[in-house]
């Protein structure tokens, strides 16, 4: 049987290795190690589920139930360390696995690896079916007494979902494919419809990936968009730009022809295999520009053996009757336009036949969130599985105000994220839509491959037929909650109809952007999405096909008061900062806390800095000199009462220090006001 020690020794080793192949390599190897000696067939997909920093599979909902607090009191109990010294520990390395290595090896710990895989496999389902946190505890504990030092540090980095050995999913499914003789895109896909990674690996070795399909209520990964600055900046990410090919006054010997290419292609890929996406990739090009001139005379054929299929596009529209007209399809930029929502982005699972009525939603971490909006669920547990089918939708969740017909600020749908419970007066108070802007799944396949228009006609059309029927009360009998009866409540109870398809249309210019931007703002939407017509649905993925455009807000000059310790590579320096501004008696008022925006050289030097201006340690926080300006942008502010400013920002960073600045000169409250209110999208006060 497997030892959790090999996966304790392998995550220690890829912790050293910065090397992503070196890392695939090492990892691959260890799964058909662990497969070919293993007596347990599960063993070899609980060490590629362990090494990828989960305890059980996507599709599995348990949770082990185990924070911070509940491992940090096991951990002193087994090794008898003071709380002071795991204090110190975990400051030292701001990690808690790190941390017990420490403590067990001052401790003396010297036991044999022992524990199994499997053993492993069981605590975690004990913990996870656990009725009390007494008895979680004592299964974490009596885990840790059977590991060594190296085994310790890694369970527990486990158990937090944080092993930080710099290795994702996906570095995983590659180490399968090449321990199995298999492809990569297979093996991605058998994850991606069935959410099991060890079963993924069981299927891998067995050959039959091929016969994995697709389950419902698991969140597949969602499609992120990268940010542009300017509507011009959108454009040219959509956009080619034909270059007019000069004529050619005399015949040019050929370039190399087909056979000659083929070679030395094939030649390039056998001296650097990591070259054969790109080398597919030049091969095809070769094959386009051919075919783009298959009747042209030699000197035609040598004027555009190097240009591209825009290039030639753009040529033969000049020698047309219509060339201005071609020419402008060539620079079209052939993309959807929609508002950008502040709300919370999610899936909608729904219309199983093999579970009626049941509804999942889940947000963008993954995390299962129906409990918190019971009025969607009861929505769209309507959708008929014989009639309508099994559906994924993706869209954003949004906070409605049901008489001006318009998105609430994300603050007020912030009420109800994270609620387990949601009461008639918050559902009044708080009414909430799906705004769904894409289908993932519906007609019993996966529509992820289908270029975008192709998925939004298809969403019109689904929607269309649900819209009316996708509807909930806006408060329900609080005695028949827990019944059916809400789920299948008859129409004459329907209520708020809760899914809405988010307009969409063709984009034509950057002033067209330009102009949808300030319509969007105008309508208290954050800005708007840009998303290229032909672009494919990908998981997980932040790449060029889809775009936003946001514009932040004036930024505000704040100092320093007070300095956090960070975590990971980040510990041992104070790298997270709460800064305050200028309240109308001069006093300093905190208005937000932000990490990121700094190099790691400015990290570091403020980090000394504010050591040396030290006011009072507290531990992992420390109150400094109020004499370090920065300069920080934020999405938006919400009036809060976390800080003495009344204030808070969302999304705060950091854009400079500001050396050149003394601290009689940082913003006031009073500017923070103003901000405040010129917000479209604020929420309405009474």
């Amino acid at each position: 049987m497997a030892l959790f020690s090999a996966v304790a020794t392998l995550a220690e080793e890829l912790s050293q290795e910065a090397g992503r192949l070196k890392k695939r390599a090492a990892i691959a190897a260890a799964i058909a190690a662990v497969h070919e000696g293993a007596q347990e067939s599960d063993d070899a997909g609980w060490f590629a589920l362990y090494v990828a920093g989960t305890p059980f599979a996507e599709a599995d909902s348990r949770k082990l139930n185990a924070g911070g607090a509940l491992l940090s009191k096991a951990l002193l109990m087994v090794s008898g360390a003071s709380d002071s010294a795991l204090t110190a520990a975990y400051r030292r390395h701001g990690d808690m696995g790190a941390a017990a290595f420490d403590l067990l090896i001052a401790g003396g710990a010297a036991k044999t690896s022992e524990l199994t895989l499997a053993e492993v496999s069981d605590v975690f389902a004990g913990m996870a079916a656990a009725k009390t946190t007494a008895i979680r505890a004592a299964l974490v504990e009596g885990l840790l007494r059977r590991t060594t030092p190296l085994e310790a540090k890694y369970l527990l980095k486990l158990m937090l979902g944080d092993m930080r050995i710099g290795v994702k999913q996906s570095l995983v499914e590659e180490a399968i494919a090449i321990a199995a003789g298999a492809s990569v895109e297979v093996v991605r896909r058998a994850v991606m419809l069935e959410a099991d990674l060890a079963g993924a690996v069981r299927r891998a070795f067995a050959g039959t990936l091929g016969e994995a399909r697709m389950r419902l209520f698991h969140p597949l990964g969602f499609m992120l968009a990268s940010p542009v600055e300017t509507p011009e900046e959108a454009v040219e990410r959509f956009t080619e730009k034909p270059a007019k090919i000069p004529a050619v006054k005399e015949k040019k010997p050929r370039k190399a022809k087909k056979a000659q290419v083929e070679e030395s292609l094939r030649r390039a890929l056998e001296l650097d295999p990591e070259r054969e996406t790109e080398v597919a990739v030049e091969a095809e090009a070769e094959e386009s520009r051919r075919d783009f001139v298959p009747q042209a005379s030699d000197v035609e054929a040598e004027e555009f053996r190097d240009a591209s299929p825009a290039d030639v596009i753009a040529v033969e529209a000049e020698d047309t009757d219509d060339g201005k007209k071609n020419l402008a399809d060539a620079h079209s930029v052939k993309a959807f336009l929609e508002d950008k929502y502040d709300g919370m982005r999610a899936q909608v699972h729904c219309g199983d036949a093999s579970q009626p009525g049941r509804v999942a939603i889940y947000s963008r971490n993954r995390e299962d969130v129906t409990a918190s909006f019971p009025e969607l669920e009861e929505a769209f547990a309507r959708v008929d599985p014989e009639h309508d089918g099994a559906l994924i939708f993706d869209g954003e969740i949004l906070g409605w105000d049901l008489e001006a017909g318009r998105a609430l600020p994300f603050a007020v749908l912030g009420t109800r994220i994270g609620r387990k419970k949601v009461s008639n007066e918050m559902r009044g108070q708080v009414p909430v839509i799906f705004m769904a802007f894409d289908l993932m799944y519906a007609g019993g396949e996966l529509l992820l491959e289908l270029p975008l228009r192709e998925r939004r006609n298809r969403l019109e059309a689904v929607a269309e037929a649900l819209v009316e029927r996708v509807a909930s009360p806006v408060v329900v009998d609080e005695r028949a909650r827990g019944s059916q009866a809400v789920l299948f409540a008859g129409e004459e109870s329907a209520g708020v109809e809760r899914l809405m398809i988010s307009p969409s249309r063709l984009v034509e210019s950057a002033e067209d952007i330009d102009r949808a931007y300030a319509d969007a703002r105008a309508r208290a939407n954050e800005g708007v999405m840009l998303k290229a017509a032909e672009s494919v649905y990908q998981p997980g993925r932040r790449g060029l096909a889809w775009v936003k455009l946001k514009r932040e807000l004036a930024t505000l000059d704040v100092v320093v008061t007070g300095a956090e310790f960070g975590h990971g590579r980040r510990a041992g320096i104070l790298s997270d900062y709460t800064f305050a501004v200028r309240g109308p008696d001069g006093e300093l008022l905190n208005v937000g806390k932000a990490y990121s925006g700094l190099t790691d050289s400015e990290i570091n030097e403020m980090s000394t800095w504010m050591m040396e201006h030290t006011l009072e340690d507290q531990g992992f926080f420390r109150t400094v000199e109020p004499l370090m300006v920065l300069e920080v942008a934020f999405n938006n502010i919400m009036r809060s009462g976390r800080h003495a400013s009344g204030f808070a920002m969302r999304f705060p960073r950091i854009l400079r220090i500001r050396t050149d600045k003394p601290v009689d000169e940082i913003d006031t409250v009073e500017r923070v006001e103003e901000i405040y209110q010129s917000q479209v999208d604020k929420p309405v006060e009474a």
